[in-house]
């Protein structure tokens, strides 16, 4: 059976095929020579699954898509707050090749413009790395996330080299206030290479899937950064992603994003999927006239606003009831779903309330499928109080999302696979 997703992506770029707004990038000769009718979309899943239509296997280069990525390598190789010290995470609600630092302190507002990438490029690696090996560190990074090896358009590269007296101008600059401490040239080469990085459609939606997978690729299985590294990733990206248009991405399409004036376009949505779009025309803002189409599209369609969030805290407490009876009754709240702080307050709510009069207690877990850590803190919580009230305490963990054994504070909890011939005493 062919795919219904597949065909959906297939639709869409039919329908926004007949848009021509927009042009190419002019300034940088070799972009300006791009095919402008390409077009492609892919979608990547969590658990590594790809779907895609279009032109999804034609390499152009990255361009300022690299910039979250490599972002995240300064953030595993230097710490957030020695990041934070060169380079901001406010919105600049100016263009992305803006030569704007902020006032006394020289440092750029954000990693997604130029000022702030430049910066970030010289941050990738351990301290006093040699400017050839902070590049290759950057392409390694570029290519874990792709779950493949990339490489460079050196065609790319040079033209851009060639042209690139506004990026030297902002390293100066940088320089002249020590948040670059190094060569500007040399870093400005770097990161014109980073830039040059050659990826496809396809590429890019896997890397976007390992953005929304917390930083774990979902083919390769390799944890490329850390978790907590990500949460500021994708939070700068949802804030500044999209530059002096971030705004309107924010409210029409609300899925962390970053765009590249190649024609690339890419969305994370955690812990569902990697968006990836290539057109290579653009608006004023250097994006994708077509690719931000296509993005309005999905978003509408499919609800991932990444505001539109279910109703799991009224949903997860499937039922609430008593199995058997005198004194060998048991109190059950059989759970579902993923369990978060909102559905957690939900279920402790839900036995506060109901005060149970049965001596055992029964939390079955048989049909949740995830509980963060703040969830399980409620929940060990919830057991303790009712164990030292008099309850005994009974866990159905039958995928063991709990650690076993279960911590101290959890109180006296007998864990079973099955409610299935467990019995009050």
């Amino acid at each position: 059976m062919r795919s219904i997703v597949s065909d959906y992506l297939a639709d869409a770029i039919h329908d926004v095929d007949v848009n021509r707004a927009g042009a190419l990038a002019g300034y940088i000769p070799e972009l300006a020579n791009a095919d402008a009718e390409r077009l492609a979309a892919v979608f990547a899943t969590v658990d590594g699954t790809v779907y895609g239509a279009g032109n999804v296997d034609t390499p152009f280069t990255i361009q300022s898509i690299s910039k979250p990525f490599v972002y995240a390598l300064a953030l595993a190789d230097r710490g957030f707050h020695a990041v934070l010290a060169k380079v901001g995470v406010e919105p600049s609600g100016e263009a992305f090749n803006e030569i704007s630092l902020e006032p006394g302190t020289g440092r750029p507002r954000n990693p997604m413009i130029n000022a702030g990438a430049i910066t970030t490029h010289a941050l990738a690696g351990s301290p006093g790395v040699r400017a050839a090996a902070r590049t290759q560190r950057v392409i390694d990074g570029l290519s874990a996330f792709a779950g493949r090896r990339l490489s460079v358009d050196e065609a790319v590269c040079t033209s851009e080299m060639a042209h690139a007296h506004r990026n030297l101008a902002i390293a100066h600059m940088l320089r002249s206030h020590d948040i670059l401490t190094e060569d500007p040239r040399e870093v400005v080469d770097g990161y014109i290479r980073q830039c040059a990085v050659l990826v496809t459609t396809r590429d890019l939606a896997m890397m976007a899937a390992t953005l929304a997978n917390h930083g774990l690729n979902p083919r390769s299985g390799e944890r490329v950064v850390e978790e907590s590294v990500i949460r500021h990733v994708l939070s700068v990206m949802a804030t500044c992603g999209m530059y002096d248009a971030a705004g309107d991405w924010a409210t029409q399409v609300g899925i962390p994003a970053k765009s590249g004036v190649a024609g690339g376009l890419i969305g994370a949505l955690p812990g569902q999927v990697g968006i990836a779009t290539f057109s290579p025309r653009l608006d004023e803002h250097g994006n994708s006239v077509r690719g931000l189409q296509l993005f309005e599209q999905f978003s509408a369609d499919m609800g991932l606003h990444v505001m539109s969030v279910p109703p799991a805290a009224r949903s997860v407490v499937r039922s609430h009831h008593v199995v058997g009876d005198g004194t060998n009754a048991i109190r059950v709240l059989q759970l579902q779903g993923g369990i978060r702080f909102a559905g957690a307050e939900k279920i402790v709510r839900e036995v506060e309330v109901a005060a149970p009069t049965e001596h055992t207690v029964a939390l079955d877990l048989t049909l949740v499928s995830s509980i963060d850590n703040v969830a399980q803190r409620m929940l060990r919580e919830l057991t303790r109080r009712l164990d030292e009230g008099g309850h005994r305490m009974i866990l159905v963990d039958p995928e063991s999302l709990f650690p076993s054994p279960l911590p101290a504070d959890a109180g006296a909890v007998d864990v079973v696979a099955s409610l299935t011939g467990a019995s009050a005493p």
